[in-house]
């Protein structure tokens, strides 16, 4: 599934350029302890980055939720990505995994006074071009298959899923789930039983011509999921953020995943059953063209 020019990838680890294999953080870094680290996933196409300052702005408002410490500026995270993806000739076709853990402790555990040396930033850019869940060359066309995960979504009194956290245990046991059944992805419902996200994507729910999507209290508030809302307010496609039962899913004549790597996605099947005729509907082919002309001219630009 790999493209193999990522053999050969460069690297940022707290402000060095290191080739892939000696790309590495230290044992006592807080992602390697618990998992205490945010992060962001990022589009590079057309010689841009894409919503990067919306991207750049949840970074630093997770941060700032889990109380970091020694947290770069906007500029020095923008110079070392950049840094990054030129280094790497990367102008198109790429995905970004933009981290920033806690930083390396003194000793092991789990108390936040035990890193004195301020937070890692990670820059891990990868080639790859628009896929699926399984690594598939993804046909806009083609809808995915979804189960409806047991594990349910992190409520927001325990873990807030609005955290854009590196803790993905909920979510690797979702996939589990879509994984046994042989599914693309799991839907997860949140702890009274709406509609939450899937583990890797928000979801949209269509009803004739009506577009309804979960509130993001019990799941992220995504990036792409914000530009969808955006189109379809400048494009007089109603859209309402709200509760939505799971039968409503089941009855829907339309329903698709949003993610940064897969922009608009059609689902074709939930729990087996088909979604509408179970082929892309209108709704949501539209909508995948508006994305389509504005991650075409829109981002910023990776200097030459």
């Amino acid at each position: 599934m790999s493209d193999p020019r990522n053999a050969t990838i460069v690297v940022h680890v707290g402000g060095e350029l290191l080739p892939r294999d000696q790309a590495k953080v230290s044992v006592f870094d807080s992602s390697v302890q618990g998992g205490d680290a945010v992060w962001e996933g990022l589009r590079v196409a057309n010689g841009r980055v894409f919503s990067l300052d919306r991207h750049l702005a949840r970074l630093f408002a997770s941060a700032q939720a889990l109380g970091f410490c020694g947290v770069p500026s906007a500029t020095e995270v923008t110079d070392a990505l950049m840094t990054c993806l030129k280094r790497n000739g990367m102008r198109d076709g790429a995905h970004v995994r933009l981290t920033l853990t806690r930083g390396r402790k003194v000793t092991s555990g789990m108390d936040p006074r035990n890193n004195q040396s301020g937070c890692c930033l990670i820059v891990l850019p990868e080639w790859k071009s628009n896929a699926d869940t399984r690594g598939r060359p993804l046909d806009p066309a083609k809808p995915i298959s979804l189960i409806t995960a047991r594990t349910q979504r992190n409520d927001a009194h325990c873990l807030d899923s609005r955290i854009h956290h590196n803790n993905l245990l909920n979510n690797i046991l979702a996939k589990l789930e879509a994984n046994a059944a042989d599914a693309d992805d799991a839907l997860m419902l949140d702890v009274n039983g709406f509609l939450a996200e899937t583990n890797a994507t928000n979801v949209f729910i269509v009803e004739g011509v009506d577009v309804s999507t979960p509130i993001a209290d019990q799941c992220l508030a995504g990036i792409t999921r914000g530009h969808v809302i955006e189109l379809c307010a400048a494009s007089g496609i109603c859209c309402r953020e709200r509760r939505v039962r799971p039968q409503e899913a089941r009855d829907a004549t339309e329903m698709f995943v949003t993610g940064t790597l897969g922009g608009l996605t059609a689902v074709g099947t939930l729990d087996g059953h088909p979604v509408g005729t179970g082929a892309r509907g209108p709704i949501t082919e539209r909508l995948q063209s508006l994305y389509s002309a504005l991650l075409a001219n829109s981002g910023t630009a990776i200097p030459a």
